[in-house]
């Protein structure tokens, strides 16, 4: 069995809600992180790319028609390299790269690019349907939502607002100094747009407040419940924005033929079903699964990135796990940058080569919380 490298990683700037993505197609903004893939690594894209996996939770209107086999097109690819989109929910992103991997290691294939997009000022959440048949009660009593999922996390582990908020508080301050330092530079490509009639260059996420505080967050009204009867805001929840993020994976012997240095190899991935009414628990198991597996413990970590969907999912992670907060999220995340839903795995995955090169570490664990009560992790070494 051959291994699996992420060789490069790369996003867009994520754009907030009616930003300045606000006016791009998301088949063109899916296409960006190919494009600077090509440009970055000396790759032709009809020559050497085998196939493009994209997640993308809403794939209807805009983002319809297999908006994986519709970006390297647009990329300029030709019509030689092939698509396929897939649906995880919010682990798409990284579940693209995760069955990249596999492929990679099983010998199908040497090199492929996996990622994600999605526009949700274009596409919003949900546009996709929520149809649930009358047999699922069958089977589960209630049918309840993401929000109110985190809320029966934040109370059955009596995590306070102000606990969570201060989560919030420090995944935007982490975000702001990392931007601030250029800890993003690498990673983050510029994307050129047309805004009334102009061009404008986006060059830095548009969601973060950097600035906020505990106080400012104590003033925001809950997002799911009533007055004093939950702990759910905007500001201790993940952002809506726009973006798009993808990897070069490939096999040790793609690497050396084009002369790549791969940043990370893909040491184990590994998927969980949970309880499908608070849904969110998943990254729990999933993270101690997959280091059970690996015989390893948090301890051996030296960088997490755990989906920041809700705070108390990053709280209820770090009480059973274990895990240590200052070598988790450490450059910030999705309540800071945002959560483009089917791009966010591969962004987050594509965040721990650079952080484990920046802190001289050797291992990385990307997990995230799921819809419907799944989680999936990720293990990366840095090579």
């Amino acid at each position: 069995m051959q291994d699996a490298y992420i060789v490069d990683a790369v996003r867009t700037p994520f754009g907030k809600r009616d930003g300045s993505f606000r006016d791009t197609h998301p088949q063109d903004l899916a296409a960006e992180p190919l494009v600077a893939l090509e440009e970055r690594n000396g790759f032709t894209g009809p020559d050497d790319i085998e196939d493009v996996i994209y997640g993308c939770v809403d794939p209807v209107d805009e983002q319809a028609n297999n908006i994986a086999r519709l970006a390297p097109m647009i990329a300029g690819w030709g019509d030689d390299v092939p698509g396929v989109q897939l649906d995880r929910m919010c682990g798409s992103g990284q579940q693209a790269i995760n069955f990249a991997a596999g492929q990679i290691r099983s010998g199908f294939h040497d090199v492929i690019i996996a990622g994600g997009v999605e526009h949700m000022t274009c596409v919003p959440m949900g546009s996709a349907g929520n149809s649930i048949a009358n047999s699922y009660f069958e089977y589960f009593d209630e049918l309840t939502t993401q929000g109110e999922g985190a809320e029966r996390i934040a109370a059955n582990g009596g995590y306070t607002r102000e606990k969570l908020d201060s989560i919030a508080v420090d995944s935007q301050h982490r975000w702001g100094e990392a931007a601030e330092s250029g800890k993003y530079d690498e990673q983050v490509v510029p994307v050129e747009v047309e805004l009334d009639g102009e061009h404008v260059m986006v060059e830095q996420d548009e969601h973060p407040r950097p600035e906020t505080d505990v106080e400012t967050l104590a003033e925001l009204p809950l997002a799911f419940r009533e007055k004093g009867n939950g702990v759910i805001h905007a500001g201790n929840s993940s952002g809506i924005v726009d973006g798009s993020a993808a990897t070069l994976v490939a096999s040790g012997d793609a690497c050396e033929e084009h002369d790549w240095e791969p940043k990370a190899r893909i040491v184990d991935t590994h998927v969980v079903g949970v309880d499908p009414v608070t849904m969110l628990r998943g990254p729990i198991p999933a993270t101690n699964e997959l280091l059970e597996e690996n015989d390893l413990t948090v301890d051996d970590i030296d960088r997490f990135e755990v989906n920041e969907a809700f705070a108390s999912v990053v709280s209820a992670w770090l009480a059973e796990t274990g895990a240590d907060w200052e070598r988790t999220n450490v450059w910030g995340g999705a309540i800071a940058h945002g959560h483009p839903l089917g791009a966010t795995g591969a962004a987050l995955l594509g965040k721990l080569p650079y952080q484990l090169e920046e802190c001289d570490g050797r291992y990385g664990v990307c997990t995230m919380c799921i819809g419907f009560g799944q989680g999936i992790a990720t293990l990366v070494e840095r090579v």
